[in-house]
């Protein structure tokens, strides 16, 4: 290893969609220069407490959590999970409608989450437990939790689990307004300065572009992250959440962004010094 070698751990979930994403960077398939990268899997809601203490250069958090960060890490333009007309999935062991939901303990994967605030957009102020992803389906199936929201490939098998869907937080999103339903993006730690956070940037931009080119390999990769699912269940996750807007979120990505982080400063689940319509996100190479 060169002296010049720069060493960059990124953090990210332990789920199918983001093994796709850095599979090139974790296989060493693209030219990354000096800089060389080391993934540190760990879920959701310990990746967002993690980057309020700046433990890794790079990290996937919830979009939720990152006004809290702002001032230490951009967000990338790239990396993005967004719900094009669906998402986290609020679901029960029997028929529930949302106003019973709405009186029941709903069992959410942390507050930090994106999908802790979708809820609260959707339902107005809920009574939730904060518990660990994956415990969440077997937890409301065996009638420790009257509710629970569901994310990652949970939202494709709870039907077949035998639990039933309450309201499909990326679909309410997409009737209220028109736009996909912010989830999760990639950050970058300013102190590498700007010109490092470009290059960091795109690095992750071309591991992207390469698994949506080269997909065997990288689907591969994924679905030993996938809890016990099938090929087939595996690959529609991972289309779901990488795809075009993985590589740039858009104009109209931005804008759900920014929204989303409106709507959480009017509940006072943003820090209320939060510009969410002057967030920047780097690599996007325009100001929209």
């Amino acid at each position: 290893m060169s002296d010049d070698t720069v060493t960059i751990r990124i953090g990210h979930s332990p789920d199918p969609d983001d093994a796709f994403m850095f599979h090139a960077l974790t296989n060493g398939a693209i030219d990354t220069g000096n800089r060389r990268y080391e993934h540190v899997l760990v879920d959701i809601d310990t990746l967002n407490r993690e980057a309020e203490i700046g433990s890794f250069e790079v990290s996937a958090v919830s979009i939720h959590s990152y006004p809290k960060i702002s001032d230490s890490y951009y967000l990338m333009n790239c990396g993005a999970s967004m719900g094009e007309g669906y998402g986290p999935i609020l679901i029960s062991k029997e028929e529930m409608s949302v106003e019973e939901a709405n009186r029941s303990v709903i069992a959410v994967p942390g507050k930090s989450t994106s999908s802790y605030l979708a809820l609260v957009l959707a339902l107005g102020e809920v009574e939730v437990v904060e518990v660990p992803f994956d415990q969440i389906l077997p937890g409301v199936l065996d009638g420790k939790y009257d509710s629970g929201v569901i994310i990652h490939e949970g939202q494709l098998t709870w039907s077949d689990e035998g639990a039933f869907m309450v309201l499909d937080l990326g679909v309410w999103w997409n009737k209220e307004t028109g736009l996909p339903l912010p989830l999760g993006g990639n950050i970058v730690r300013k102190d590498l300065g700007e010109s490092m956070c470009e290059q960091v940037c795109d690095d992750i931009k071309r591991s992207i572009e390469f698994s949506l080119e080269n997909p065997k390999d990288a689907l591969k990769d994924a679905i030993k992250w996938g809890r016990g699912i099938d090929e087939d269940t595996n690959e529609e996750f991972v289309r779901m959440y990488v795809n075009r807007r993985t590589i740039d979120y858009g104009k109209d990505g931005r804008r759900a962004v920014r929204m989303f982080l409106e709507r959480g400063v009017g509940l006072g689940l943003v820090r209320s010094d939060f510009d969410a319509s002057g967030l920047k996100f780097i690599g996007a190479g325009e100001h929209d």
